[in-house]
């Protein structure tokens, strides 16, 4: 019957009536070879991002589920002990599962979401971003290896065919039934979970959840507007409802507790300071003249108001005594060594480090953190004062980087900022030392004819690792230390 109708056929449409026979035949028979594109749902794992950092706090999300990404975008912002960091994407594809909330811990080489990765991309890159999965190899198998029935004709046809018409059928069944549950309710945009940090900090403060709030910005973001008219229709609706006063607001004879679970920067600060409180410490003090620094600083500051220099208007006490602290170094580099073990044999080592890399604890609406200046041994007092004013208003941001938080080879804490004469500061981990700053304060004393002369000082508490340092270099490092601020034209002969 086939040749019989190619017969009566044109010879032209003949021939390509015979070419379409024969390129289903050839279909049926061998199947279609073409290059398979990656289109799999895969764990994106939370990379290590240094210092021995093991978990991380979920700050918030730049995508939700069914979200589209591309390479490079931003997947979501993390929180460590650190600093903030944001996730991008290295692949383009489409969001599947969020496995953490913000506010969440998620643990470094866990899931932080699940891509469908829906581009070309090798193997072994899949490999480096997601980790094996469980089954992976064996099902990757099972999709690959011939079965009997593959070089069967049209075997190629007939297996695809019932599976993309099951595909589709769930996907119109999915579509058909969230387009019922949507209707009543505002679609939301694909952005409508961002925010920016101070929308976030709003949310806190009036105790909103930003998942129910429908914002009127672009893609659905939310922006403070949003929030304050939702706390008004709460509250309003909410005074409607009888009042329940809460356990605390009833007077009662028996003690009351309630549970708050620690910040992510209090839980980082625990773990720290549980590590550094196993060196045995030991604390030296002494008082401090402030007087001639004090008048040099005034003469330098009026220089400043006239003209200032690398962004610094005004010059500090703490500057002039970061720089002391870097020239005792110099003649004490014990202080800024750390203690190891050495892998080979075990033994406890000390470690010289070449850089004065010294950490400035900041007191922060976060908690306690202590942004470094690097290589101060390098640094004269205007650039130390310029680095402090660059790490005080990322810290007022909140943008501290992680190499701007680690490598610190020992610390200064200025507590006198806030108040106290003495302290006794705890030895951050990796360091063997600590310099703790009382408050300034006027006292009277005898000048060099007996007079009666007012004096501006201040305490200097020093805390050491007993293991490695003894009293005695202690002691001899903070008088040099004393000797450069109390004398601070005595620093003129060792500046580089």
């Amino acid at each position: 019957m086939r040749l019989q109708y190619l017969i009566r056929l044109p010879s032209r449409q003949a021939q390509l009536c015979k070419n379409l026979a024969f390129t289903t035949q050839f279909a049926q028979t061998r199947g279609f070879r073409a290059s398979r594109r990656a289109q799999v749902v895969k764990p994106f794992l939370l990379a290590d991002i240094g210092e021995g950092i093991r978990e991380c706090e979920i700050i918030q999300w730049f995508v939700e589920p069914e979200a589209r990404v591309e390479e490079w975008d931003k997947l979501c912002e993390v929180q460590s002990d650190k600093a903030s960091v944001e996730i991008t994407s290295r692949f383009a594809g489409v969001i599947k599962k969020l496995h953490y909330e913000a506010g969440d811990m998620a643990k470094v080489g866990k899931p932080l979401l699940d891509i469908d990765i829906q581009s070309d991309v090798k193997e072994e890159d899949l490999v480096g971003l997601t980790g094996p999965t469980i089954g992976e190899e064996s099902s990757s198998q099972e999709g690959s290896s011939p079965g009997p029935s593959t070089n069967a004709p049209g075997s190629g046809r007939e297996t695809a065919a019932p599976t993309n018409l099951k595909a589709s059928t769930e996907r119109a069944e999915n579509i058909e039934k969230r387009g019922s549950d949507s209707q009543p309710e505002t679609p939301k945009g694909k952005h409508a979970s961002l925010a920016t940090p101070a929308v976030r900090h709003l949310t806190k403060e009036l105790d909103v959840d930003i998942n129910e709030v429908h914002g009127s910005g672009r893609d659905g973001r939310v922006l403070k507007e949003d929030i304050y008219q939702f706390a008004k229709q709460r509250d309003t609706c909410g005074s409607q409802v009888t009042y329940t006063p809460s356990p605390f607001s009833v007077e009662t004879t028996e003690q009351m507790e309630s549970i708050v679970s620690l910040s992510n920067t209090q839980s980082q600060m625990f773990k720290a300071m549980t590590k550094s409180l196993f060196k045995p410490h030991f604390l030296y003090a002494d008082e401090i003249d402030f007087s001639r620094l004090s008048e040099l600083r005034t003469r330098l500051n009026k220089n400043l108001s006239k003209s200032q220099i690398n962004d610094v208007v005004k010059l500090s006490f703490l500057p002039f005594i970061i720089k002391a602290m870097s020239l005792s170094l110099h003649q004490y580099p014990i202080l800024n060594a750390r203690v190891d073990e050495d892998p080979k044999t075990g033994k406890p080592v000390l470690v010289h480090r070449s850089q004065h890399n010294i950490g400035v604890a900041m007191d922060t609406p976060q908690g306690l953190l202590v942004p470094v200046i690097r290589n101060v041994s390098s640094l004269n007092v205007l650039s130390i004062a310029g680095e402090l004013i660059r790490l005080q208003s990322l810290v007022e941001t909140g943008k501290l980087s992680t190499r701007d938080l680690s490598g610190g080879t020992i610390t200064l804490s200025n507590i006198g900022s806030i108040g106290g004469t003495y302290v006794s500061p705890v030895i951050v981990e990796k360091e063997v030392a600590i310099l703790g700053v009382g408050r300034m304060r006027t006292v009277p004393a005898f000048g060099e004819k007996g007079q009666v002369v007012a004096k501006q000082v201040c305490n200097f508490s020093w805390s050491a690792d007993h293991r490695v340092i003894d009293g005695a270099t202690m002691a001899r490092a903070a008088e040099v230390v004393k000797g450069f601020v109390e004398d601070p034209d005595s620093m003129v002969m060792h500046l580089r």
